[in-house]
């Protein structure tokens, strides 16, 4: 409790800490409250052609898009798809990566090597390349655009498991439980992982942020949820066509995805500087 009290106390200190939160929170609510705030949410996906590419106005706050429909009523439903890819392929990539990275960190035989080995075949690959070759062949959707962008995450929670494992293996209070004769996985779970635990929350939350931006440009390319899906990647595709003249077609769905990985950014670096000693005194 009183870990959870200064761990609060500090992020409202920090101002950029705050202001990330307060953009991540603004995306749950939109995403949550989407049916109550749209101002046309019937006709997200229908087709008005009366009121084709208008500009932002009382009616439409943030214009209309190509078929007509509310831009600014198609983000806030987007916001429910961007959370979903985001929540669930970072959650995929944390239960396979974490307790491969445990596994290989603990034990210092051919068995680590070889599963570090494999996660480092992904992490050789450029995550978006790969990303789009599994989204590619299997085509678009939200489940297949999770699968690619899970297949790709998870080596980077592996590798930081790992070597944080490594180090944990040397602390007093783990060499201490091993000489007891502590079981490894009572060592793992009971001792390893609770004390690195910091770590792996800076890296899902900053993850979050790489994963928002891999979706859109996955969305971008055509990859994503198929239309009429208000995919924010997917909407601005669709605007190049109509700039510079229809701007706010792409403009607004741009800004959103830039303060919503700004958000995952900002947190994560208040996190990282909250939750690990070593840099908050290095800068004290």
């Amino acid at each position: 409790m009183e870990k959870t009290k200064f761990i609060f106390f500090k992020l409202a200190k920090d101002r950029t800490t705050l202001l990330g939160a307060i953009l991540i929170l603004g995306l749950i609510l939109a995403a949550i409250l989407a049916p109550l705030l749209a101002t046309h949410p019937a006709d997200i996906s229908e087709f008005h052609p009366s009121e084709r590419l208008s500009g932002p106005s009382l009616e439409h706050y943030f214009g209309t898009d190509r078929m007509g429909s509310d831009i600014y009523s198609r983000l806030l439903y987007g916001a429910r798809i961007t959370i979903s890819i985001a929540v669930i392929a970072i959650g995929v990539s944390v239960i396979v990566g974490v307790p491969i990275g445990l596994l290989a960190g603990y034990y210092r035989n051919w068995f680590s090597d070889v599963l570090m080995r494999v996660s480092d075949i992904f992490l050789a690959v450029p995550q978006i390349i790969l990303a789009i070759a599994i989204a590619q062949t299997l085509g678009p959707s939200i489940e297949n655009v999770i699968l690619a962008l899970s297949a790709t995450y998870w080596p980077f929670w592996t590798r930081l498991v790992y070597a944080e494992t490594r180090s944990a293996l040397n602390e007093p209070y783990v060499e201490a439980s091993i000489a007891l004769g502590a079981k490894p996985f009572r060592v793992m779970v009971f001792h390893v992982l609770p004390n690195i635990s910091s770590s792996i929350i800076v890296r899902t939350t900053i993850g979050m942020g790489g994963t928002i931006l891999t979706a859109a440009a996955l969305g971008f390319l055509g990859l994503g949820p198929p239309p009429p899906s208000p995919e924010w990647g997917r909407m601005i595709a669709e605007s190049r066509e109509f700039l510079p003249e229809a701007w706010w077609y792409a403009t607004a769905p741009g800004i959103a995805i830039f303060l919503v990985v700004m958000g995952f950014n900002l947190l994560g670096d208040g996190l990282r500087d909250i939750l690990d000693p070593r840099t908050r005194r290095s800068k004290e």
